[in-house]
């Protein structure tokens, strides 16, 4: 094969998959919602299971739903025979994938959730299969072409399945209404753990902070200044609500006479400000669009009383890109 040749496949092998996507879209009707609803309505946990291809998408789907707030987790056909078929109990909902529906060791895991009254969805392309009729749902992959033109490599459908999973557990986020907060919770390693961090768990307080008053001579702010390490010193108002800032900038604008000068005549008014429970992606992204290195924290977002102070060091040392 050419060069051209390679692009040629490769572009219809999308082309393919996406067409069977679309129709899939399309092809939702109750059933689906029926399946939401099924899930929903669980007190116990969600079962997926598949074999072969149809089992690695489902061990991804089983994956999705428990990063997403549904207690869910993979039981293997072949290991549900051996005594995996105690994972699943009353109170459970199956979700079992076959694209022909009649996977032979699946055989025991339908007969085990009629045995015990276990509701079952079902995913499969062929409409008359036993799994289609043995659902209490059944949700039918529309008709569509293999991506490989033999036809027999599990491609175009394993790509559906794995979208229906998808469907189904988004829908089910965003009805329990599944925040970034909830996600991360379920997500606290690796970067993007770190990206749905709170900005209160990377903020510095308390001693650390630097602060001074309105009526701070400037050579006591300087001195506040190169004590706490930041670059800044926050100025606050009588009530101790934030008044402004002084920065790098800020005294480089006001060298002539600097020491003379009081914190209130050198300082930046309106500083900029982030609330404690924001994630720490957002603060990146604000210092970012506003080219400032650092943020006062405070309870709301509001020019109250600050509680802290972020960096865009700290941001990058946990990971925060």
């Amino acid at each position: 094969m050419t060069d051209t040749e390679f692009l040629r496949t490769g572009r219809r092998v999308i082309a393919r998959e996406a067409d069977a996507l679309t129709a899939l879209a399309g092809a939702l009707d109750e059933n689906f919602v029926q399946a939401v609803n099924l899930m929903l309505a669980a007190k116990g946990r969600l079962i997926v299971s598949g074999m072969g291809k149809s089992g690695h998408i489902a061990r991804k789907i089983a994956a999705t739903f428990a990063s997403t707030g549904a207690p869910a987790h993979f039981v293997h056909p072949a290991e549900a025979s051996h005594g995996d078929l105690g994972m699943m109990a009353a109170g459970d909902v199956a979700l079992v994938l076959s694209n022909s529906g009649e996977t032979p060791e699946l055989s025991d895991v339908i007969a085990h959730t009629r045995r015990f009254k276990i509701p079952l969805i079902g995913i499969a392309s062929k409409a008359g299969s036993t799994l289609m009729k043995q659902s209490d749902v059944a949700l039918l992959l529309p008709p569509a072409r293999e991506a490989c033109d033999t036809g027999v490599v599990p491609t175009t459908s394993t790509t559906m399945t794995l979208a229906l999973g998808d469907a189904l557990a988004i829908t089910m986020m965003e009805h329990r209404k599944f925040t970034p907060e909830n996600f991360r919770d379920f997500h606290p390693g690796g970067k993007l753990g770190a990206r749905l961090a709170k900005v209160e768990a990377l903020m510095h307080s308390g001693a650390d902070l630097p602060t001074c008053t309105r009526d701070t001579p400037m050579p006591e702010a300087l001195i506040e200044i190169s004590k706490k390490g930041f670059g800044v010193v926050g100025v606050l108002n009588t009530d101790g609500t934030l008044a402004g800032i002084i920065t790098d900038g800020d005294l480089r604008r006001h060298m002539s006479g600097l020491l003379d000068q009081v914190a209130e005549t050198v300082m930046t008014t309106d500083p900029k400000i982030i609330g404690r429970e924001e994630l720490a992606g957002r603060a990146v992204s604000m210092m970012d669009e506003l080219s400032v290195t650092c943020l006062f924290v405070t309870e709301d977002g509001a020019p109250t009383a600050p509680l802290g102070l972020i960096k865009v060091q700290d941001c990058l040392r946990a990971g925060v890109v």
